[in-house]
């Protein structure tokens, strides 16, 4: 890997992750690098400007933070195939992160990154767009939104808590109406986060595939399914006498959704790039560690296992 232009991203009003920018930039600029560095939160996005300014191809978004600062990277970078190393600083769980134990000897890390010492991660995304009318218009009335967990459709009041009706189709079929809380439409990586909070499955990560998991509903019937990445999601907002149905991208606020419209969710036409440091990495050994699962804090002993390989 070159490391010509280099992006830095901070987690927004967090003084370590800061810190550590301005160390590695310094660091990086004596190497030649040219590096663009600013904050990332829920009240900014560097992103714009840096890609805006850039004269050159970026070579790398550094990003250092939780999780939120990680997916907000994807969204931002992936159109444009930078790879993005994301090191957990002042994050909670840090399921998309590297630890920063593997990110401390910095300028180690810089000579691997140069020697291609290094594994990607490429982790499938989504897109959603709005449109009006039936399914025989296919001209958008919104932007592309992008999100690497999840699209959600639910309804936000700021006073009192309402139920959403909503129609789906998937290649053109009704499949169901849901009346509860929302619908969450997820990716892979999606699956450990709102989609596993609402009682949906955990897929594995480096799988393509869509889960439509509802949030609530109030009918028992209404369960998660999977279905194939090469899918097109549609959902229809029914009785929606408040304005109040929004669509989320990996909960952040996309855009409102009019009665009459519909969302398409599909596979976006990009890919997540996450670099790997780490080289004993296993998605199993995150899941046992992230989600605290019992065995991996009660062992019991299992003489059974390797009894093959006894002699």
């Amino acid at each position: 890997m070159q490391l010509k232009n280099v992006i830095i991203a901070h987690k927004a009003g967090d003084n370590t992750s800061r810190k550590l920018a301005e160390r590695c930039a310094r660091q990086l600029e004596k190497l030649g690098c040219k590096v663009l560095m600013g904050p990332s939160g829920a009240k900014d996005n560097p992103y714009p400007v840096f890609l805006a300014s850039a004269s050159q191809a970026i070579d790398l978004a550094i990003v250092l933070g939780g999780d939120g600062t990680a997916l907000a990277a994807a969204r931002q970078v992936s159109p444009d195939g930078i790879p993005i190393l994301a090191v957990n600083v002042g994050g909670h769980l840090g399921f998309l992160t590297e630890s920063l134990e593997v990110f401390k000897d910095t300028e180690q890390v810089w000579e691997r990154l140069i020697e291609d010492r290094y594994a990607i991660e490429r982790r499938m995304m989504l897109q959603a767009s709005l449109f009006e009318g039936d399914r025989t218009n296919l001209e958008p009335v919104s932007d592309r939104f992008l999100a690497l967990n999840e699209m959600c459709i639910k309804p936000a009041s700021a006073d009192r808590m309402l139920t959403s009706i909503l129609e789906m189709e998937i290649d053109g079929e009704v499949v169901d109406q849901y009346q509860g809380d929302g619908l969450i439409v997820s990716t892979p990586t999606g699956s450990t986060c709102y989609t596993v909070s609402a009682n949906g499955p955990i897929v594995y990560s480096g799988m393509e595939a869509l889960t439509i998991t509802p949030i609530c509903p109030l009918s028992l019937a209404s369960r998660p399914i999977v279905i194939p990445s090469g899918s097109v999601v549609s959902i229809w907002p029914l009785a929606d006498y408040d304005l109040s149905t929004k669509l989320w991208m990996d909960g952040v606020l996309a855009t409102a959704i009019w009665p009459g419209q519909r969302v398409d969710v599909r596979m976006a036409s990009c890919l997540a790039k996450f670099i790997i440091l780490r080289e004993n990495y296993s998605y199993y050994q995150t899941l046992r560690e992230k989600l605290l699962w019992t065995g991996s804090r009660i062992r019991y002993q299992n003489n059974h296992r390797n009894a093959n390989n006894s002699s």
